[in-house]
């Protein structure tokens, strides 16, 4: 696994990196926890999505589904609106990677074109619903969006929204949302064995250890864990240096090859549970359909017995904070999260994965 000395974050420093182709304290969370026993049970894991799609109150009228709303904007789009917004489905692929555009992390190509030069202002409210239906209703948009603020990005306005392929029966398309600390998807299904339609991207200007940060609640999940550990456990689950960051560090290692940390089958029943908060909180912005996708492939790839769990303590470090990185590992599964010196956060899930 590549590693990077010091963290760092080209769109906070230079501006976006074009693309290359391709709150619970712990007490109330071992409440929680203790309330959902076996969850981390292999066939007990949609139990998790179901949690996670529950995390927001349910709207009075049924909202359309994500998928439709993209067909609805796609169908709105000039002719010029489209030379600008809408590629083709392997658009940017280049040799030696093979990684095309929709599935760069660091959307700047797609940052550029910012959805307040480009889109009307219906079809502004049109892409504010789409971002609300692959979210868990208000709150998950609320976290998604960072109070709104898109954060760099200043307002949905400043965030862009690119269309690759056509939405229709039988095919491929994906429509792709990028801001400041944010790149997510709709995409159908379109993209084979893959979660949220690919590699996924968010993070918070904030210190992830600050509780201004948004995401600071699946930092303080992370860390009750850590301290439920023995200090055995400890030893294994303790790394030296980062993992790396954006396309390195979510890169799908083959099945056999070992993961960083300690293995969640070695964790105590009381342990696991905690796990299934972590779980549970990372899920929770997210639409029930993307959540229970996560979890049906962690079942197909071997279930969360697979799966590891690694703090990393970068020593060059100058501060307090003992971890910078933590990460979840296993076959089709890599939820990498930076948490200073403030939160990044890439995810790469899927079943389709090397023996």
């Amino acid at each position: 696994m590549q590693e990077n000395e010091t963290p760092y974050c080209p769109e906070c420093a230079d501006g976006p990196e074009p693309v290359e182709t391709p709150q619970l304290d712990r007490r109330d969370f071992i409440r929680v926890a203790g309330g959902a026993a076996g969850l981390l049970a292999v066939g007990s894991l949609p139990a998790v999505a179901r949690a996670a799609g529950e995390a927001a109150k349910p709207a009075a009228k049924p909202a359309k589904p994500a998928e439709a709303l993209v067909r609805e904007l796609h169908a709105s789009l000039s002719d010029e609106q489209k030379k600008q917004v809408v590629l083709p489905w392997d658009a940017g692929v280049k040799d030696g990677r093979g990684r095309p555009l929709r599935l760069g992390m660091y959307n700047g190509a797609i940052q550029n074109k910012k959805i307040g030069d480009v889109y009307t202002k219906p079809q502004q409210e049109l892409i504010e619903r789409i971002l609300k239906a692959i979210s868990s209703g208000e709150d998950g948009y609320r976290r998604i969006s960072r109070n709104g603020t898109f954060d760099g990005s200043g307002s949905l306005r400043g965030c862009g929204a690119t269309l690759f392929g056509e939405p229709g029966d039988g095919r491929k398309y994906s429509w792709v949302f990028a801001g400041h600390h944010l790149t997510v998807r709709c995409d159908g299904n379109s993209e084979e064995g893959a979660a949220f339609g690919g590699p996924m991207y968010y993070g918070h200007s904030p210190n992830g250890y600050d509780p201004r940060n948004i995401f600071n609640f699946q930092t303080r999940s992370v860390l009750s864990v850590f301290d439920a550990l023995s200090e055995a456990q400890r030893k294994k689950a303790v790394v030296g240096g980062t993992p790396g960051e954006q396309a390195p560090s979510v890169r799908l290692r083959p099945a056999k090859e070992a993961k960083p940390g300690i293995s969640i089958h070695e964790l105590t029943k009381d342990q696991r549970e905690l796990v299934e908060v972590v779980m549970r909180d990372l899920l929770s912005p997210y639409r029930k359909e993307d959540a229970d996708e996560v979890l049906d492939i962690l079942k197909a790839t071997g279930g969360m017995d697979k799966v590891h769990l690694a703090f990393y303590e970068d020593m060059k470090m100058n501060d307090k904070e003992h971890w910078h990185f933590w990460r979840l590992e296993g076959p089709g599964f890599v939820w990498n999260y930076r948490v200073l010196p403030h939160v990044h956060c890439y995810v790469n899930i899927s079943s389709r994965v090397n023996a």
